[in-house]
């Protein structure tokens, strides 16, 4: 591995600083990038996320043994007393982790494409290709809207240079710079460990068709297990309301019927819509639980909502659980919906 730009004696690299060059900062957006900490962003500028990017490693370097649950390697052995504190504040110790971890063949680079345009529209043809009885294929495209912008990887735009795999951060923990879960890909696939393994990054990271074929089980599984509670007594609450607690609906059109899992964007059309308010629409109706925004979700007011208690199935509140659950789910599923709703209607 090269001498890493930034790691110089008394260099600092911080938000606000003058010290650090653009290209200074850029690689070490890069290296933060690669190594799975930096969101997106490769544009030499070193501002919030690349700050919370530090913090994150920062903490991970201090605290993370994460090799029982499935990772590759254990992030505290990096440390070796180097890094004392979480400041988002890049010295040459940390610079020195950082080259320890790029240069261990045990810790894998996240992947990145040399043309992720070319990548990204590849991904776009195979899912207008897919047949699937396991998930309806609309849902999936509109989950993956959802989820990535139906982007594998990451497309520069002006002074960025990113072209890594996308990856979305979860940092629910009371520190917001603690990351606790990150999805890969375009169907963001979710590791509750970090980092990756070797073997993970070539099945689901690398392979376009592997991220989408986890992304139909993914959601066959909230389907099957999360929606009535037939299987493990987890119901989805909006389903109970609306719907009951009677059998799944795979589609209101019976298997031998060419539109069976197929014709989800007319249905959507046919259920009718529904507007929601800020503060004012409730979850469900059996809840006191409103519409607000959250974190994730700055926007709470949704127009032209179509209904999801009168599609005919229950995909809707499978997406719902394919998020979770709370308020932040319904806000998922309200997005999907209004993405499905949006694409080309099946030729007859």
């Amino acid at each position: 591995m090269p001498r890493l730009s930034y790691r110089q004696p008394g260099l600092i690299l911080e938000r606000g600083g003058t010290d650090a060059t653009l290209e200074q900062v850029r690689d070490l957006q890069r290296d933060l990038r690669s190594l799975g900490y930096l969101r997106s962003g490769l544009d030499g500028k070193f501002g919030p996320g690349t700050q919370r990017a530090v913090k994150a490693l920062q903490h991970d370097l201090l605290a993370k043994m994460d090799k029982e649950r499935g990772a590759a390697v254990d992030l505290m052995d990096y440390n070796q007393g180097r890094v004392a504190l979480v400041n988002g504040v890049c010295n040459r110790s940390l610079a020195n982790c950082i080259s320890d971890m790029l240069d261990d063949p045990e810790y894998p680079d996240l992947p990145k494409a040399e043309d992720p345009r070319a990548e990204n529209r590849l991904l776009a043809d195979e899912i207008a290709a897919l047949e699937s009885d396991q998930a309806p294929v609309p849902f999936i495209a509109a989950i993956l809207k959802q989820e990535s912008g139906l982007r594998h990887f990451h497309e520069p735009r002006g002074d960025d240079r990113d072209t890594y795999i996308t990856i979305g951060l979860d940092t629910n923990a009371g520190e917001k710079h603690m990351i606790t879960s990150r999805g890969y890909g375009a169907g963001q696939y979710t590791l509750f460990h970090h980092p990756a393994t070797a073997v993970e990054v070539a099945d689901f990271m690398l392979d376009i068709g592997k991220n989408l074929s986890k992304a139909f089980a993914e959601l066959r599984e909230k389907f099957d297990r999360f929606v009535n509670g037939a299987t493990n007594g987890t119901r989805a609450d909006d389903r109970r309301v609306e719907i009951g607690s009677g059998p799944l609906r795979l589609c209101k059109f019976e298997p031998d019927d060419p539109r069976h899992l197929r014709d989800c964007v007319r249905c959507l059309e046919d259920a009718g819509s529904r507007d929601i308010t800020e503060g004012v629409t409730r979850l469900h109706a059996g809840t006191q639980h409103r519409y607000v925004p959250t974190q994730y979700y700055r926007k709470s007011s949704y127009a032209g909502v179509p209904r999801r208690e009168k599609i005919g199935c229950d995909w809707p509140y499978a997406v719902r659980r394919y998020n979770g659950s709370g308020v932040n789910s319904y806000h998922y599923q309200t997005r999907v919906l209004l993405f499905l709703s949006k694409f080309p209607k099946r030729e007859e």
